[in-house]
């Protein structure tokens, strides 16, 4: 007999057992053991019965049951009269004949969080005969949201509490206990004989070996993750090939799984749960997490709904009913959401049509100054330029159509035109011609530059452009983490002569608790960038996934340098809902981890900055940017161009209009910027590069064709 303060299991007591009848007595004597006896009102309730119940279920012998825990003895109907009266009420969703199927199955738990509504789901149907579940942990307080228990219960296994539960249910339904919870030693014994096995885990580790085991016993696995309903079937009774997780996580073994680190598998479980289909809540929650949370959510309505739906798979598994393998989402929220509403029947808003270019001329060298201009670098590679060329001019004009919100009064479109600007003239000067730049500056902000082809005596200037001619073909932005090394004075030198060369200035900034202090500016930066609803809609469309449309512009994600946590991250991060959750609670500092921690790698930030606000001067400023990057890169450093909000905003309006919630946190970050950088605070600037030491190739982003 189990201890009668610490027992888990409930002891069924038949008073025909002259044991038993001598530990009834004793218990009803003993003056502690409280005794409940409502037997009439049972056999009342069974014999009224439609249709009647045979004699043999009525005159059943009675049972004495012994709850240790609850130091309470209860007298109950037998064990075919308890089940018959208990479960009535299912029929006919449930027919009489198919509760007996169920009453011989045999279903596994493991995990006993969602595990436990599940479990208790099981039991309160009458949908198993036996019933195992698994978990190694104790109650905690903050279990107390989703688990049905009580502060009594307080350090508590988490087995013998979903247990006790059951018992005080059912007596008579068998429940085995593996408290030890899944692991190499236990996981094919706990599997022996099930029908179904319910993994309901947060163990990565522990979900694949289950899945393991569990195709080799040729076992079907049942897994709901409470987020938007997530409810996922994996027949291996029917597949035993069948991969795991239907594949999404490629041929992970639990072996491979030993070595690697939380953050290693963390794409593996956002690949399970899906990072662009859990509800937004979840995911900005997830991006706190370690930070303002201390670990994922879980609601006990999500928690309920999940014992539910597992019940209904059961169901359908045990009667032969059709369940395929595969997952749907059971969205509560989803579904209230278009509650009164009509469906809304909207035509795809058509794609702009391509933007023509002009035939490429038959001249040679227009031909490579042209492509030398494509090959620029620009703000989210938008190419803000249209080029056009004769038998020795080339145009190149800004393009209006072809902005975003940072590009304040085009400033960084006309950045991007000077640096068209200089690869141009770095071809002419390569093929020994000069090409005399004439800038008009337009309405509107617009600018346009006039490349005329004029013959190279010596010494004219551009002739010491020609050496740059291949460095500058082969220029690219390398976002990889790098190993901080000091720059030598020769570089600085260098870097700061090349900007000067071109009219612009520029500092070199390599003091660490500067790179520090800007690190933590960008970053800022990013995070208000990302809640800023429409700043985060043009980020989001500049980035191309595999499989987009439009390669030829904006970011390949393959440029970005990111590891396959960082990638499931940015999957999250350009989710709308998800960021206005994190705007509305004002948090989100991990929006800005990437760009913190490229920063910390990074040997030197350079910053070019423009002479003047002209027109003129934003094309000298990018002419400049242009040739110190090509300088950075020919003493061998990795070049990545960083853009923060504020970058090109000076007036307040100018700041509302990027972001009217964080215009002043916009300023003040400027201004700490600039001050870091020892310049005055009215200084414009033409872009921020991140110089760093790095033998990791980079990938070339796409161009527009010609």
């Amino acid at each position: 007999m189990t201890d009668a303060l610490t027992g888990s299991a409930a002891v069924v007591l038949d008073p025909h057992s002259e044991n038993d009848r001598a530990v009834i007595e004793s218990l009803i004597g003993d003056g502690v053991t409280v005794v409940l006896d409502t037997l009439d009102a049972q056999a009342r309730g069974l014999s009224a019965l439609v249709p009647r119940p045979d004699a043999d279920i009525l005159d059943e012998s009675p049972r004495w049951v012994h709850y240790p825990w609850r130091r309470t003895l209860v007298r109950v109907l037998g064990p075919r009269g308890f089940r018959r009266l208990r479960l009535d009420r299912n029929r006919n969703k449930i027919t009489a004949e198919e509760q007996d199927r169920f009453g011989a199955a045999t279903i596994g738990v493991v995990g006993l969080s969602v595990g436990h509504a599940v479990a208790h789901t099981l039991a309160l149907e009458g949908l198993c005969g036996e019933l195992r579940v698994a978990d190694f942990d104790e109650l905690e307080l903050s279990n107390l949201n989703r688990i049905p228990s009580t502060v009594l219960d307080l350090g508590e296994s988490k087995t013998d509490i979903v247990s006790r539960r059951i018992a005080e249910l059912d007596p008579y339904l068998t429940v085995r206990v593996e408290a030890r919870g899944i692991t190499a030693d236990t996981v094919d014994d706990f599997l022996d004989g099930l029908d179904i096995v319910v993994e309901e885990c947060d163990s990565l580790d522990v979900k694949v070996l289950l899945r393991e085991a569990a195709k080799r016993h040729r076992i079907p696995v049942i897994m709901e993750t409470s987020d938007r309903g997530l409810l996922d079937v994996e027949r291996f009774d029917l597949e035993p090939d069948r991969p795991i997780f239907h594949g999404t996580v490629g041929t992970l073994s639990s072996g491979a799984l030993a070595g690697l680190s939380t953050r290693d598998k963390a794409p593996h479980v956002m690949s399970i749960l899906g990072a662009s289909e859990v509800s937004a809540r979840f995911a900005a929650s997830m991006v706190e997490v370690d930070r303002t949370i201390s670990t994922w959510p879980q609601l006990g309505s999500d928690v309920a709904l999940g014992g539910a739906t597992v019940a209904a798979v059961v169901r359908r598994i045990v009667l032969g009913h059709p369940m395929p393998s595969g997952r749907t989402r059971i969205d509560v929220d989803g579904a209230l959401d278009t509650l009164g509403t009509a469906e809304s029947h909207q035509d795809a808003t058509a794609r702009p049509a391509p933007t023509t270019t002009p035939t490429a001329p038959t001249s040679s060298v227009v031909d490579s100054m042209v492509e030398a201009a494509r090959r620029a670098p620009s703000g989210g590679n938008v190419q803000p330029w249209i080029l056009n060329a004769s038998d020795d001019v080339v145009t190149i004009s800004l393009d209006p159509l072809r902005t975003t919100g940072l590009d304040v009064a085009y400033r960084g479109s006309r950045i991007a035109v000077g640096a068209a600007v200089f690869n141009a003239r770095v071809a002419a000067a390569h093929a020994g011609l000069t090409a005399v730049p004439t800038v008009v500056d337009e309405s509107a902000g617009g600018v346009r530059v006039d490349l005329t082809l004029a013959p190279a005596p010596a010494p004219a200037p551009d002739t010491a452009l020609a050496p740059l001619h291949e460095a500058m073909m082969r220029r690219s932005t390398n976002r990889h983490p790098g190993t901080p090394t000091a720059l030598s004075d020769e570089v600085v030198r260098d870097l700061r002569a090349a900007a000067a060369a071109e009219d612009g200035s520029a500092v070199v900034i390599t003091d660490r608790a500067a790179l520090s202090e800007i690190g933590e500016i960008l970053a800022e930066s990013d995070r208000l960038r990302y809640l800023t609803s429409t700043l985060h809609a043009e980020m989001m469309s500049e980035l191309r996934w595999p499989g987009d449309d439009d390669p030829d512009t904006g970011i390949d994600v393959a440029t970005l340098a990111l590891d396959a946590t960082d990638l499931v991250k940015l999957d999250v991060a350009r989710r709308p809902d998800v960021m206005a959750l994190l705007a509305d609670w004002d948090t989100g500092t991990a929006l800005g981890d990437d760009t913190r921690d490229r920063m910390a790698t990074t040997s030197a930030v350079l910053v070019v900055f423009a002479p003047g606000t002209t027109g003129r001067d934003h094309v000298v400023a990018g002419s400049a940017i242009e040739r110190a990057w090509i300088t950075a890169e020919l003493h061998g450093l990795a070049v990545h161009p960083v853009s923060p909000v504020f970058l090109y905003a000076s007036e307040d309006r100018e700041f509302d209009a990027l972001s009217p919630r964080y215009a002043e946190r916009l300023r003040a970050l400027r201004h700490r910027f600039l001050d870091t950088a020892g310049q005055p605070r009215d200084k414009p600037v033409g872009l921020v590069l991140r110089l760093s030491h790095c033998a990791i190739p980079a990938v070339r982003s796409r161009r527009r064709p010609r």
